[in-house]
């Protein structure tokens, strides 16, 4: 651990006891919990950043929006605007953020939202849309506020919450025996194979409760997209040289897979939803024009780091390049799949009962 993390030690103890008090005050009932007619489900977890939130919410945005209605409400983390806001096609990332403007650019006909206050954001999309079979609430694990049906709480592989510290010395939001608030605890990041000794040892290692089911995923990573199909197209396996820009939490395992790839990556690093100046895109632009001396290398970003560059002018020398986009996609382990799929149908299926009957009764009392 980084020495200057520890000196940080007694400002964690302070952090803690603050976060320890705020959980009690919830848990005895002081803080009030709101429940909604309309099923909720929470993706989130304990640290900050780098578990794989967006792909997962993704997961379950194609597995859900075949047969039910949908809305995902987010924080909208580093947007310029504030309260209640819908997405639309038009949006960006400073009107909402760049996670739900990824959202939006995948699934245009999905309801996409923000808020910071996500009672006033469960409320508002029921206002808009009464329609609504479920609403998927992205980071908002800590959100107590809300009391979601399904809790769905992810955990690296790599380091799960119970290797970890409380902030400012690790990256834990809160205690890793917060995690008994999940209804569903999915190990995330796994290697693409994984041995059932390998699945035992983690499951040993966070000592799920008996009501928590636990799920191992990976990421698999799709072809190369061309930003701009104009410029030349190349199947991803065809690249040999590539400077790869990163804002995002975790780039280990991005970095990790392209040069699995036999690609040969510079890579520039920065931090989770960074701001790109335009110092950073001259850096990066020099940086390509170094490595492309033989016209044979191409960029590669994030598709969550894409959403950041859409309508903004200053990215233009960038997008004039052999630009390309990394998809990613989750994928279960062995039988993990058809379970976990399996226990989120039945769940809204049930609960979708529950909420019909609730607002046939509420019409009937109006």
């Amino acid at each position: 651990m980084n020495p200057i993390r520890l000196l940080l030690f007694p400002f964690a103890l302070l952090y803690g006891a603050a976060v320890w008090l705020r959980n009690q005050l919830y848990n005895i009932g002081v803080f009030h919990e709101h429940t909604f007619d309309v099923p909720t489900i929470v993706v989130g977890n304990l640290t900050v950043g780098g578990t794989g939130k967006t792909p997962h919410t993704e997961y379950l945005i194609r597995l859900l929006s075949k047969e039910y209605n949908i809305a995902t409400l987010s924080r909208g983390y580093g947007r310029k605007t504030n309260g209640f806001l819908l997405a639309d096609i038009n949006s960006t990332h400073k009107d909402i953020g760049d996670e739900p403007r990824l959202f939006k650019h995948k699934f245009p006909d999905l309801t996409v939202s923000v808020d910071g206050n996500r009672v006033r954001g469960i409320q508002s999309l029921l206002a808009h849309d009464s329609g609504l079979d479920i609403i998927l609430l992205d980071d908002a694990f800590q959100h107590r506020r809300v009391k979601p049906e399904v809790s769905i709480l992810l955990t690296e592989y790599s380091k799960t919450y119970k290797e970890d510290f409380l902030l400012p010395v690790g990256n834990l939001r809160e205690q890793a025996s917060n995690s008994q608030r999940a209804d569903v605890i999915i190990i995330t990041k796994c290697p693409p194979v994984l041995s059932p000794l390998d699945r035992r040892a983690l499951r040993d290692k966070i000592a799920p409760q008996t009501y928590q089911n636990v799920y191992f995923s990976y990421l698999d990573y799709g072809i190369l997209q061309p930003v701009n199909p104009n410029l030349n197209s190349l199947h991803h396996r065809t690249v040999s040289k590539a400077l790869l820009f990163t804002g995002i939490a975790n780039s280990e395992p991005l970095l990790y897979f392209l040069k699995s790839q036999k690609i040969e990556i510079t890579h520039l690093k920065y931090g989770d939803h960074h701001n790109f100046t335009e110092t950073d895109i001259e850096q990066l632009i020099e940086e390509f024009e170094r490595i492309n001396r033989k016209n044979d290398a191409v960029i590669i970003t994030t598709e969550k780091d894409y959403m950041r560059m859409i309508g903004e002018e200053k990215f233009e020398p960038v997008l004039s390049k052999p630009l390309y986009t990394q998809p990613i996609e989750v994928k279960f382990h062995g039988d993990d799949r058809e379970e976990f799929n399996e226990q989120i149908l039945n769940y809204v299926r049930r609960n979708k009962v529950h909420s019909d009957l609730s607002k046939k009764e509420n019409k009937s009392n109006a």
